[in-house]
């Protein structure tokens, strides 16, 4: 079982950055056995993939709406995976859910648990 938790969200003018946190509590399994990914719902879309991290950290996909402007990355030490997110655009504007799974193929676009997601909202 994986329960996780998002944090970090907030209100933040565009162009500025805000990191978001997931919290990943595990039974079973280590947490460095999950492959870890940040979404958020758009229009016509209940769940936009943002990006991927492999279980090592070493690896990591992005959207190309995000590429270059976010970067996931993940503390095995502290079961916990980020999303810095910089030069924020208001269509960033959305809820970020954190998703792991524990299945092997790397990227991932699909994830077996969720977490209850945190709002961001970007203002122009």
């Amino acid at each position: 079982q994986v329960q996780l938790e998002e944090s970090g969200g907030g209100l933040v003018q565009a162009g500025g950055s805000l990191r978001l946190s997931c919290g990943c509590a595990v039974s079973g399994r280590t947490f460095n056995t999950y492959i870890m990914g940040w979404f958020r719902p758009t229009p016509g879309k209940e769940r936009e993939f943002v990006a991927t991290i492999s279980r090592s950290g070493r690896a990591a996909e992005y959207a190309d709406s995000v590429k270059g402007r976010f970067t996931i990355s993940r503390d095995n030490t502290k079961n916990t995976v980020y999303l810095q997110m910089n030069s924020l655009k208001p269509e960033d504007t959305a809820v970020y859910y954190c998703a792991a799974d524990g299945r092997v193929e790397f990227p991932r676009y699909t994830y077996h648990y969720w977490g209850q997601g945190t709002q961001v909202t970007v203002s122009s």
